[in-house]
C-alpha cells in the first residue's frame, strides 16, 4: 500500500516538475515535496511507525524518490536558466549593418518659417528688427498713433480692453505702438521692421482671427517718399514669393499716415478667380501703409518738417496663405499636425 503511494507520488511531482513554467512555480513543486514539511519528509518523519523490516525499504523507496525528484527539479532549473540567458543574449544583440531608425525630429511653425523668411530679407535691405509689448497702454496704442478717442476701433467689438484698478490696459490691435517707442529713444534716419502677435476682438472665417501676426514697417530720413516704399515693397514681394507678384496700391484712409494706402497683390490660393480668402474679388489686400503722419512724428518728440518717412502694416498670417495656398487662416491655430507636418 505505502509503496503504490509513493509510485503515486513521484508520478504525480514528476508532471508537475514538467508543468512548471518558471522558477517561481518550480520553487512551489519543491517545497510541495522536497522542503522540510513536504510530503516526502512527511513520509521520512512516519517511518518510525512501520514495522522494523518495512521501515528499511520504504525509507530506501523514498529516499531514492527524493533524490530523483531533486535531480528533476535541479535540471528543469538549469533549463531555465538557460532559457534566460539565451533570451537575454537575443535581446541584447544587434546586427550592426542594419541602417539606424531615423529619429522624428520637430520644426519651426509655418508662421515661424515665414517671420524668419521676412525678417532675412527686410534685414538684407538695411532694417532692423525690433519687439514691443503685446499688452499696451490706449496712448501708445492709439493717441499717439493720431487715433481719436471716438475711432471705431477703440470700440469694445474691435479691442480686448484688460481691467485694472489703475489704468486701462489692452491687447494691442497692431504693431504699430512700436513706431513711436521706438522714435522716442533712437534719433532717425533709422529702418525697422516689428514682427509680432496681434488681437482683435472679431468674427472669425477663412480670412480673419482674433489672434493673428503683422509685420510692422517704419523708415524715417530725408526726403523719403512713396517712390522708396514702392522700390521696398517690389524687392520684398519678389524675395519672399521667388518669382515676379502682381501687386497694386489703392488710395485708402489711416489716421496714422497721410496720405494712406493699401496694396494688393493677386490672389494664389484661386489664381484670382475668387475663393473666401480673397473675398471673390481676385485680390487680397496684404499691407496697410502711408507716409507717416506729422501728428504721429510730433508724439514721438521729432520735428516734421525736417523728417519725412513712410509705415507700413502687413499681415504675417496672409502672406503664408498666399504663399503655401492655403485657403483658410484658422488652420494656423488648430494644433492640427496633418496641416502643420506638411512645412
Amino acid at each position: 500500500m505505502v509503496k503504490t503511494n509513493l509510485n503515486l507520488l513521484v508520478k504525480k511531482a514528476q508532471k508537475e516538475i514538467e508543468k512548471s513554467r518558471n522558477l517561481k512555480e518550480l520553487d512551489g513543486v519543491f517545497n510541495k515535496y522536497l522542503a522540510k514539511k513536504g510530503e516526502i519528509s512527511r513520509i521520512l518523519n512516519s517511518l518510525k511507525k512501520l514495522p522494523k523490516k518495512k521501515r528499511a525499504k520504504v525509507g530506501q523507496k523514498t529516499n531514492e524518490i527524493k533524490k530523483i525528484l531533486a535531480e528533476k527539479i535541479e535540471q528543469k532549473k538549469q533549463k531555465f536558466k538557460t532559457d534566460l540567458k539565451e533570451k537575454s543574449d537575443q535581446e541584447q544583440w544587434f546586427d550592426i549593418t542594419v541602417p539606424g531608425k531615423k529619429i522624428a525630429l520637430g520644426h519651426l511653425h509655418p508662421l515661424g518659417q515665414i517671420r524668419k523668411k521676412i525678417e532675412d530679407i527686410f534685414q538684407s535691405m538695411g532694417f532692423s528688427v525690433v519687439d514691443g509689448p503685446e499688452v499696451e497702454t490706449p496712448w501708445y496704442n492709439f493717441d499717439a498713433l493720431n487715433i481719436p478717442a471716438d475711432h471705431p476701433a477703440r470700440d469694445l467689438w474691435d479691442t480686448f480692453w484688460l481691467k485694472d484698478v489703475k489704468k486701462k490696459f489692452l491687447l494691442r490691435t497692431h504693431t504699430s505702438p512700436v513706431q513711436v517707442r521706438y522714435l522716442e529713444k533712437n534719433q532717425p534716419p533709422l529702418r525697422i521692421i516689428v514682427p509680432g502677435r496681434v488681437f482683435r476682438h472679431e468674427a472669425t472665417d477663412a480670412s480673419h482671427e482674433t489672434d493673428f501676426w503683422q509685420v510692422e514697417g517704419l523708415m524715417i530720413g530725408k526726403d523719403i517718399s512713396i517712390a522708396n516704399f514702392k522700390a521696398v515693397i517690389e524687392k520684398f514681394l519678389q524675395e519672399f514669393f521667388g518669382r515676379e507678384t502682381k501687386m497694386r496700391l489703392r488710395p485708402s484712409y489711416f489716421p496714422f499716415v497721410e496720405p494712406g494706402f493699401e496694396v494688393d497683390i493677386f490672389c494664389s490660393a484661386c489664381q484670382g478667380n475668387g475663393c473666401p480668402v480673397c473675398k471673390q474679388m481676385g485680390w487680397v489686400e496684404i499691407i496697410g501703409a502711408g507716409m507717416v503722419h506729422p501728428n504721429v512724428l510730433k508724439n514721438a518728440g521729432l520735428n516734421p518738417k525736417g523728417w519725412t518717412g513712410f509705415a507700413f502694416g502687413m499681415g504675417m498670417n496672409r502672406l503664408a496663405m498666399m504663399k503655401y495656398k492655403i485657403d483658410d487662416i484658422r488652420l494656423f491655430n488648430s494644433g492640427d499636425l496633418r496641416f502643420l507636418q506638411q512645412f
